[in-house]
Protein backbone atom coordinates (compact mmCIF):
# COMPACT_ATOMS: atom_id res chain seq x y z
CA UNK A 1 0.00 0.00 0.00
CA UNK A 2 1.20 3.56 -0.75
CA UNK A 3 1.80 5.58 2.15
CA UNK A 4 -0.60 8.10 3.54
CA UNK A 5 0.26 11.75 4.93
CA UNK A 6 1.06 10.18 8.44
CA UNK A 7 3.70 7.94 7.07
CA UNK A 8 4.53 10.01 4.89
CA UNK A 9 5.39 12.59 7.67
CA UNK A 10 6.76 9.83 9.62
CA UNK A 11 9.61 8.80 6.67
CA UNK A 12 10.61 12.27 6.52
CA UNK A 13 11.24 12.67 9.92
CA UNK A 14 13.62 9.94 9.31
CA UNK A 15 15.93 12.82 7.38
CA UNK A 16 16.44 14.48 10.90
CA UNK A 17 19.71 14.28 12.75
CA UNK A 18 20.50 15.44 16.38
CA UNK A 19 21.06 19.16 16.43
CA UNK A 20 19.59 20.67 13.35
CA UNK A 21 17.96 23.32 12.85
CA UNK A 22 15.06 22.30 10.55
CA UNK A 23 12.08 24.55 8.73
CA UNK A 24 8.72 22.71 7.71
CA UNK A 25 6.31 24.04 5.17
CA UNK A 26 2.80 24.14 4.83
CA UNK A 27 0.54 20.59 4.55
CA UNK A 28 2.04 17.03 4.98
CA UNK A 29 5.58 18.55 6.12
CA UNK A 30 4.31 19.98 8.86
CA UNK A 31 3.27 16.90 10.58
CA UNK A 32 6.80 15.68 10.47
CA UNK A 33 6.86 17.83 14.49
CA UNK A 34 4.90 14.73 15.90
CA UNK A 35 7.35 12.21 14.57
CA UNK A 36 10.71 13.14 15.55
CA UNK A 37 12.56 10.42 17.35
CA UNK A 38 12.37 10.33 20.63
CA UNK A 39 16.20 11.56 22.32
CA UNK A 40 16.77 13.69 19.36
CA UNK A 41 17.60 17.39 19.88
CA UNK A 42 15.80 18.85 16.20
CA UNK A 43 14.77 22.53 16.92
CA UNK A 44 11.71 23.34 14.13
CA UNK A 45 11.89 27.03 13.05
CA UNK A 46 8.38 28.80 11.39
CA UNK A 47 8.81 31.77 8.56
CA UNK A 48 6.80 33.57 10.59
CA UNK A 49 8.86 33.99 13.64
CA UNK A 50 9.22 31.36 16.00
CA UNK A 51 12.22 29.09 16.53
CA UNK A 52 11.91 25.78 18.96
CA UNK A 53 8.25 24.36 17.48
CA UNK A 54 6.49 21.53 19.69
CA UNK A 55 4.23 18.79 18.34
CA UNK A 56 0.22 19.47 17.74
CA UNK A 57 -1.63 20.77 20.76
CA UNK A 58 -4.45 18.11 22.02
CA UNK A 59 -8.25 19.10 21.43
CA UNK A 60 -9.02 21.90 23.85
CA UNK A 61 -5.16 22.92 24.43
CA UNK A 62 -4.58 24.90 21.25
CA UNK A 63 -4.02 28.54 22.02
CA UNK A 64 -4.89 30.98 19.03
CA UNK A 65 -1.70 33.38 19.24
CA UNK A 66 0.79 30.67 19.12
CA UNK A 67 0.58 29.29 14.58
CA UNK A 68 3.07 28.21 12.47
CA UNK A 69 3.55 30.08 8.91
CA UNK A 70 0.13 27.47 7.60
CA UNK A 71 -1.94 29.09 10.40
CA UNK A 72 -2.46 26.18 12.14
CA UNK A 73 -1.92 25.97 16.06
CA UNK A 74 1.26 24.77 17.52
CA UNK A 75 2.66 24.47 20.81
CA UNK A 76 5.47 26.10 22.34
CA UNK A 77 8.60 23.99 24.40
CA UNK A 78 10.71 25.53 27.16
CA UNK A 79 13.49 26.85 24.82
CA UNK A 80 11.11 28.33 22.02
CA UNK A 81 12.23 31.75 20.82
CA UNK A 82 9.90 34.66 18.91
CA UNK A 83 11.27 37.39 16.59
CA UNK A 84 10.05 39.40 13.98
CA UNK A 85 9.99 38.02 10.20
CA UNK A 86 13.26 40.32 9.18
CA UNK A 87 15.34 38.28 11.88
CA UNK A 88 13.22 35.25 10.66
CA UNK A 89 14.37 35.32 6.92
CA UNK A 90 17.99 36.23 8.13
CA UNK A 91 18.47 33.30 9.46
CA UNK A 92 17.47 31.69 6.20
CA UNK A 93 19.13 33.79 3.93
CA UNK A 94 22.00 33.17 5.87
CA UNK A 95 22.35 29.86 5.73
CA UNK A 96 21.57 28.78 9.58
CA UNK A 97 18.80 26.43 9.02
CA UNK A 98 19.94 23.61 7.48
CA UNK A 99 17.03 21.71 6.12
CA UNK A 100 13.42 22.31 4.78
CA UNK A 101 10.74 19.74 4.32
CA UNK A 102 8.29 21.22 2.07
CA UNK A 103 5.21 20.31 -0.36
CA UNK A 104 5.28 20.70 -3.82
CA UNK A 105 2.72 20.64 -6.80
CA UNK A 106 5.40 19.68 -9.18
CA UNK A 107 9.36 18.61 -9.12
CA UNK A 108 11.36 18.36 -11.96
CA UNK A 109 13.99 15.58 -12.48
CA UNK A 110 16.53 18.16 -12.00
CA UNK A 111 15.55 19.08 -8.67
CA UNK A 112 13.23 22.06 -10.10
CA UNK A 113 10.50 22.83 -7.52
CA UNK A 114 7.30 24.05 -7.99
CA UNK A 115 4.82 25.14 -4.55
CA UNK A 116 3.73 28.55 -4.79
CA UNK A 117 1.23 28.96 -7.43
CA UNK A 118 -1.19 27.38 -10.06
CA UNK A 119 -1.85 30.27 -12.91
CA UNK A 120 -5.32 31.50 -12.40
CA UNK A 121 -6.25 30.46 -8.93
CA UNK A 122 -5.72 33.01 -6.20
CA UNK A 123 -2.89 32.67 -3.70
CA UNK A 124 -2.14 34.67 -0.94
CA UNK A 125 1.80 35.29 -1.67
CA UNK A 126 4.81 33.23 -2.19
CA UNK A 127 5.79 32.70 1.59
CA UNK A 128 9.19 31.91 2.35
CA UNK A 129 9.47 29.04 -0.35
CA UNK A 130 11.87 30.75 -2.58
CA UNK A 131 13.80 31.91 0.39
CA UNK A 132 14.81 28.45 2.12
CA UNK A 133 14.93 26.69 -1.28
CA UNK A 134 18.11 29.86 -2.17
CA UNK A 135 19.10 29.66 1.67
CA UNK A 136 18.93 26.39 3.47
CA UNK A 137 21.46 23.63 3.25
CA UNK A 138 19.49 20.80 2.03
CA UNK A 139 15.72 20.76 0.18
CA UNK A 140 13.38 17.48 1.17
CA UNK A 141 10.21 17.15 -1.26
CA UNK A 142 7.48 15.54 0.54
CA UNK A 143 3.67 14.87 -1.68
CA UNK A 144 1.65 12.85 -3.14
CA UNK A 145 3.44 11.30 -6.49
CA UNK A 146 0.62 12.17 -8.72
CA UNK A 147 -2.41 14.92 -8.38
CA UNK A 148 -5.68 14.78 -8.36
CA UNK A 149 -6.13 13.80 -12.01
CA UNK A 150 -3.80 10.94 -11.56
CA UNK A 151 -0.78 12.74 -13.37
CA UNK A 152 2.72 12.45 -12.06
CA UNK A 153 3.79 15.44 -10.29
CA UNK A 154 7.61 14.24 -10.83
CA UNK A 155 8.47 15.32 -14.28
CA UNK A 156 10.65 15.78 -17.15
CA UNK A 157 10.50 19.98 -16.22
CA UNK A 158 8.00 21.59 -14.18
CA UNK A 159 4.90 23.12 -15.99
CA UNK A 160 3.94 25.87 -13.45
CA UNK A 161 5.99 28.70 -12.16
CA UNK A 162 8.93 27.73 -10.37
CA UNK A 163 9.49 28.38 -6.34
CA UNK A 164 13.52 27.44 -7.20
CA UNK A 165 15.69 25.66 -10.13
CA UNK A 166 17.96 22.82 -9.19
CA UNK A 167 17.34 23.03 -4.93
CA UNK A 168 15.77 19.98 -4.34
CA UNK A 169 17.86 17.25 -3.07
CA UNK A 170 15.64 14.31 -1.97
CA UNK A 171 11.42 13.72 -3.11
CA UNK A 172 9.83 11.76 -0.61
CA UNK A 173 6.49 10.44 -2.57
CA UNK A 174 3.32 7.95 -1.07
CA UNK A 175 5.18 5.52 -3.65
CA UNK A 176 8.73 5.80 -2.23
CA UNK A 177 11.54 7.78 -2.30
CA UNK A 178 13.70 9.54 -4.96
CA UNK A 179 17.30 11.31 -5.12
CA UNK A 180 17.99 13.91 -7.63
CA UNK A 181 21.19 12.57 -9.15
CA UNK A 182 23.53 13.25 -12.89
CA UNK A 183 20.77 12.14 -15.08
CA UNK A 184 17.89 12.14 -13.25
CA UNK A 185 16.13 10.51 -10.64
CA UNK A 186 17.63 7.29 -8.59
CA UNK A 187 14.67 5.42 -6.23
CA UNK A 188 16.49 5.26 -2.93
CA UNK A 189 13.17 3.42 -1.00
CA UNK A 190 9.83 1.90 -2.28
CA UNK A 191 6.64 2.97 -0.24
CA UNK A 192 5.70 -0.77 1.67
CA UNK A 193 3.92 -3.48 -1.08
CA UNK A 194 4.85 -0.53 -4.01
CA UNK A 195 6.95 -2.06 -6.53
CA UNK A 196 9.69 -0.72 -8.50
CA UNK A 197 7.68 -1.17 -11.88
CA UNK A 198 4.58 0.44 -10.12
CA UNK A 199 6.96 3.62 -9.43
CA UNK A 200 8.51 3.60 -12.65
CA UNK A 201 5.05 3.74 -13.89
CA UNK A 202 3.81 6.26 -12.33
CA UNK A 203 6.48 9.01 -12.80
CA UNK A 204 6.99 10.96 -16.48
CA UNK A 205 10.42 11.90 -14.88
CA UNK A 206 13.71 10.01 -15.89
CA UNK A 207 15.08 7.20 -13.49
CA UNK A 208 18.00 6.12 -13.47
CA UNK A 209 19.84 3.33 -12.31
Amino acid sequence: MPWDRNQLAARAAKELQDGMYVNLGIGIPTLVANYIPAGMTVTLQSENGMLGIGPFPLAGEEDADLINAGKQTISELPHSAYFDSAQSFAMIRGGKIAMAILGAMEVSENGDLANWMIPGKLVKGMGGAMDLVAGVKRVVVVMDHANKHGESKVLHECTLPLTGKACVHRIITNLGVLDVVPGGLKIVELADGVTEAELRAATEATLVN
